[in-house]
C-alpha cells in the first residue's frame, strides 16, 4: 500500500513539473508570435507567426537568410542567387529584375524578402495578392548590420542575428584598428567595375566605405556613386592601388577582362599601381552585395593595403538551438526509473 502511494506521489510530482515547464512555452510552430518591422522602404510590415516558407528575391537577401541558418525555410530564390552553393538546389522564381509572379505565388510563401530592383510593379502586385513583403536595401555596412537584425526579428532568429552582428562588428573593428595603427600614409585606391569606358566607384558606395575603413583613400572620392571617368583623368589621378572587379558577369572562361586591360594598356604602364604590381582582382559579388560577405571584402582589401596584418576572423555558424522539451524528456526517463525501482521493492 505504501509503495502504491509513493508511486502515485512521484507520478503527481512529474505531472506538476511537466506542466510547469510547458505552461509558459510558446507554440512550437510560432503561431502565437506576431512582430512588426519597418523595412528599408520605410513601410511597416506585420508578420504573424514564425515564417516557415520564405522566398528571397535578391542575392544579398539570400546570403543574409543563409547566414542566419534559415536554409531549411527558404523555398525559392532568384536565378541570380548563387551563394552559398546550396542555392543551386532551390527552386527559381525568375531573375533579379524579372521576377515571375506566378512562380512566387505557386511557392505559397508566408514571407517574401524583396529589393527595389525587383521593381515597384512586382512588389505592389505581390502585396495586392495578400503576400507579406519585406524590402531590404542596405546602402552602407551599418545598413547591412541593420538588415541582418531586421531579418532576424522578421523570422524569429533574433539570437542568431545578434551573434552574427557581434562577430561582424568584431572583424570590422579589427580592420579599423589595424588601419589606424599603420605607420604608412593612407594610400589612394581606385576601384574599377568596367574598362570600356572606365567606371569607378565614388562616395555613397560599398566600395568607397570598404576602401576607407581598410585604411585607404578613394582616388575618386569626390565622384558621386558610380561614374565614368576618362582615361586621361584616370592617368592624372595615378592611384597607388587599383582594384578591379571580377566574378559574375565580369570574366569569361577565367579571363579577367578588366585586369588584363589595366596591365596591358600601353598608356597605363607608367601608373604607380601598375609599375609596383598593385593591381588586384576582387570578386564583384563579395564587394558589391549588401550581405555579411561585405566584411570579407573589407578584410581582403585591408590585406592588400597592410599585408599580413588584416583581421582574418570568420564568423562560425550559429550553434544548433536545443529543441524545447529536451529537459522534459530527460525528466520522464528519470522518473520512470524511480518508479521501476519502487515497484521492485
Amino acid at each position: 500500500m505504501r509503495t502504491t502511494r509513493l508511486i502515485l506521489s512521484v507520478a503527481s510530482l512529474f505531472m506538476l513539473l511537466l506542466l510547469a515547464g510547458t505552461a509558459g512555452a510558446a507554440p512550437m510552430d510560432g503561431s502565437e508570435r506576431s512582430v512588426t518591422v519597418t523595412d528599408d522602404s520605410k513601410k511597416t510590415v506585420l508578420i504573424r507567426g514564425e515564417p516557415q516558407r520564405i522566398v528571397s528575391l535578391a542575392p544579398s537577401n539570400t546570403e543574409i537568410l543563409y547566414a542566419l541558418g534559415l536554409d531549411d525555410r527558404i523555398v525559392a530564390v532568384t536565378e541570380r542567387c548563387d551563394y552559398p552553393p546550396a542555392t543551386a538546389d532551390k527552386p527559381k522564381v525568375g531573375g533579379f529584375s524579372t521576377v515571375n509572379i506566378e512562380k512566387v505565388i505557386a511557392m505559397e510563401p508566408d514571407l517574401i524578402f524583396a529589393a527595389p530592383a525587383n521593381t515597384d510593379e512586382v512588389i505592389d502586385r505581390l502585396r495586392s495578392l495578400g503576400m507579406t513583403v519585406v524590402i531590404l536595401d542596405p546602402q552602407t555596412i551599418d545598413g547591412v548590420l541593420h538588415d541582418i537584425e531586421l531579418t532576424g526579428r522578421a523570422t524569429g532568429q533574433e539570437e542568431q542575428a545578434s551573434t552574427l552582428i557581434e562577430e561582424l562588428r568584431t572583424r570590422i573593428g579589427t580592420v579599423a584598428e589595424t588601419a589606424a595603427g599603420s605607420p604608412a600614409d593612407r594610400p589612394s585606391v581606385a576601384h574599377i567595375i568596367w574598362h570600356d569606358p572606365l567606371w569607378v566607384c565614388g562616395q555613397g558606395t560599398f566600395q568607397n566605405e570598404v576602401i576607407t575603413i581598410a585604411g585607404g583613400t578613394n582616388a575618386f572620392g569626390p565622384v558621386d556613386g558610380w561614374s565614368i571617368v576618362s582615361l586621361e583623368e584616370f592617368i592624372t589621378t595615378n592611384p597607388d592601388y587599383i582594384l578591379v572587379s571580377s566574378g559574375s558577369g565580369m570574366d569569361r572562361d577565367g579571363y579577367d577582362a578588366i585586369y588584363n586591360y589595366i596591365i596591358t594598356e600601353p598608356r597605363l604602364q607608367r601608373l604607380d599601381a601598375v609599375r609596383n604590381e598593385r593591381v588586384y582582382v576582387i570578386d564583384a559579388d563579395i564587394v558589391s552585395r549588401g550581405s555579411p560577405r561585405i566584411v570579407d571584402a573589407l578584410e581582403e582589401v585591408a590585406g592588400y593595403l597592410h599585408p599580413g596584418t588584416s583581421g582574418t576572423v570568420t564568423p562560425e555558424a550559429a550553434g544548433t538551438v536545443q529543441s524545447p522539451g529536451f529537459g522534459a524528456i530527460t525528466l520522464i526517463f528519470a522518473l520512470s526509473a524511480a518508479v521501476l525501482l519502487l515497484q521492485k521493492r
